[in-house]
């Protein structure tokens, strides 16, 4: 009779984390959250804002950003680099950046479909892929969270190449929990629509429709998905490859 194998152990909490898209919405409250509990946090955008600006002066010793586009194969790199120089190895990462759409898929132009995929889909498998390769080299294990969307999971008018982004996204999540088993916990968090810019590509009658059919009666707030990104990252915890929907029971 074979031995079985030994019991894993599991991957331990995230000491320092990069999250993308941390400018506003629920990148910038993520940010803010994980840096009052202590852990060192690193973040980039397209632009630094003032708000990120004032927690580098409040957190100078554990907080790195930077002016980074996610589609910048190279400048991701680097800033991953610099990060580790600063902060030590990267153990978790949080894939928030996305751009939105806004328009019937007859009426977005191809080259608009090419930006959205290469944006939220592309651009953070890359750079998973580039973390995980840092990571795993150094022979560390981390965490995982892709933020996606309900919209992956269900269908809207006018976010046809969006919402493919973020099924891609919960599937590749899927995967990478299989392909990495033990060595990193990874899932997705699918939020239901923010009461925030992305949802104001919807017209004011389909987010009635939405807020009908929705038990809790209102959108989503950053605040209510946060705690569930922080427990992703820092609790012993055996969900793994999953999408988590936080949506007021709008999408059962």
């Amino acid at each position: 009779m074979s031995e079985s194998s030994p019991e894993l152990t599991p991957v331990p909490p995230a000491t320092v984390v990069l999250i993308s898209g941390a400018s506003r919405g629920l990148g910038l409250a993520m940010v803010t959250d994980l840096l009052g509990r202590g852990l060192k946090v690193a973040a980039f955008a397209r632009t630094v804002t003032p708000e990120l600006d004032a927690l580098a002066a409040a957190y100078p010793a554990t907080s790195h950003f930077g002016s980074v586009d996610i589609t910048d194969d190279s400048a991701c790199q680097a800033f991953v680099k610099e990060v580790e120089a600063k902060l030590g190895v990267i153990d978790a990462l949080v894939n928030n950046a996305a751009i939105g759409q806004d328009s019937l898929h007859v009426h977005t132009p191809a080259d608009r479909i090419e930006q959205i995929i290469a944006t939220n889909l592309t651009a953070p498998l890359v750079l998973t892929r580039f973390w995980l390769r840092r990571l795993l080299g150094k022979g560390r294990r981390g965490r995982l969270v892709n933020i996606t969307s309900i919209c992956g999971q269900r269908g809207y008018p006018g976010l046809v190449a969006y919402s493919a982004t973020k099924a891609g996204l919960d599937g590749a999540t899927r995967s990478i929990a299989r392909e990495f088993s033990g060595r990193v916990v990874a899932n997705a968090v699918a939020p239901g629509f923010f009461a925030s810019e992305m949802s104001a590509v919807l017209g004011q009658t389909q987010l009635d429709a939405i807020l009908r059919r929705t038990p809790s009666g209102r959108l989503t707030t950053p605040e209510e998905v946060v705690p569930v990104v922080r427990m992703l990252l820092l609790e012993e915890t055996n969900i793994n490859g999953q999408a988590i929907v936080i949506d007021g029971a709008g999408s059962i």
